[in-house]
Protein backbone atom coordinates (compact mmCIF):
# COMPACT_ATOMS: atom_id res chain seq x y z
CA UNK A 1 0.00 0.00 0.00
CA UNK A 2 1.50 3.71 -1.02
CA UNK A 3 2.28 5.90 1.60
CA UNK A 4 -0.26 8.63 2.38
CA UNK A 5 1.81 12.28 1.55
CA UNK A 6 0.27 15.97 1.92
CA UNK A 7 1.16 18.63 0.25
CA UNK A 8 0.99 22.07 1.92
CA UNK A 9 1.57 25.36 -0.27
CA UNK A 10 2.67 28.39 0.70
CA UNK A 11 2.14 31.95 -1.23
CA UNK A 12 2.42 35.46 -0.14
CA UNK A 13 -0.69 36.83 0.69
CA UNK A 14 -2.08 38.75 -2.70
CA UNK A 15 -1.66 42.48 -1.42
CA UNK A 16 1.83 41.64 0.01
CA UNK A 17 4.76 42.58 -2.51
CA UNK A 18 6.55 39.48 -3.51
CA UNK A 19 10.03 40.76 -4.63
CA UNK A 20 11.54 37.40 -5.51
CA UNK A 21 7.78 36.58 -7.53
CA UNK A 22 9.01 40.21 -9.29
CA UNK A 23 13.05 39.43 -9.57
CA UNK A 24 11.95 36.07 -11.62
CA UNK A 25 9.44 37.98 -13.81
CA UNK A 26 11.80 40.61 -15.24
CA UNK A 27 14.43 38.16 -15.86
CA UNK A 28 12.28 36.01 -18.22
CA UNK A 29 12.08 38.65 -20.77
CA UNK A 30 15.82 39.16 -20.55
CA UNK A 31 16.29 35.44 -21.11
CA UNK A 32 13.99 35.32 -24.26
CA UNK A 33 10.67 33.95 -22.52
CA UNK A 34 7.77 36.14 -23.34
CA UNK A 35 3.85 35.95 -22.44
CA UNK A 36 4.33 35.77 -18.42
CA UNK A 37 2.43 38.57 -17.02
CA UNK A 38 2.71 37.91 -13.49
CA UNK A 39 5.09 35.33 -11.20
CA UNK A 40 4.50 34.69 -7.50
CA UNK A 41 6.97 32.91 -5.37
CA UNK A 42 5.49 30.57 -2.80
CA UNK A 43 7.16 27.51 -0.85
CA UNK A 44 6.16 23.84 -1.05
CA UNK A 45 6.50 21.47 1.84
CA UNK A 46 5.91 17.52 1.24
CA UNK A 47 4.90 15.87 3.81
CA UNK A 48 5.05 11.89 4.38
CA UNK A 49 2.51 10.74 7.18
CA UNK A 50 1.28 7.50 8.85
CA UNK A 51 -2.18 8.13 7.65
CA UNK A 52 -4.15 10.87 5.83
CA UNK A 53 -7.01 10.98 7.66
CA UNK A 54 -8.58 13.85 9.37
CA UNK A 55 -6.92 14.48 12.37
CA UNK A 56 -3.54 14.35 10.44
CA UNK A 57 -4.69 16.78 8.30
CA UNK A 58 -6.00 18.76 11.18
CA UNK A 59 -2.53 18.52 12.92
CA UNK A 60 -0.48 19.20 9.53
CA UNK A 61 -3.00 22.38 9.41
CA UNK A 62 -1.85 23.42 12.80
CA UNK A 63 1.81 22.85 11.70
CA UNK A 64 0.95 25.11 8.86
CA UNK A 65 0.00 28.15 10.67
CA UNK A 66 2.81 27.64 13.46
CA UNK A 67 5.72 26.69 11.70
CA UNK A 68 5.42 26.48 7.89
CA UNK A 69 3.92 29.48 7.06
CA UNK A 70 3.48 33.28 8.56
CA UNK A 71 -0.14 33.59 8.60
CA UNK A 72 0.21 37.59 8.78
CA UNK A 73 1.79 37.63 4.92
CA UNK A 74 1.14 34.26 3.92
CA UNK A 75 -1.53 31.82 2.75
CA UNK A 76 -1.94 27.89 2.53
CA UNK A 77 -3.45 24.94 1.84
CA UNK A 78 -3.06 21.36 2.72
CA UNK A 79 -4.09 18.75 0.46
CA UNK A 80 -3.58 15.25 0.15
CA UNK A 81 -1.49 14.29 -2.89
CA UNK A 82 -3.08 11.70 -5.04
CA UNK A 83 -0.42 9.64 -6.40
Amino acid sequence: MPVPRVIVEVMPKPEILDPQGKAVHGALPRLGFTGVTDVRQGKRFELTVESADEATLAEIARMAETLLSNPVIEDYAVRVDPA
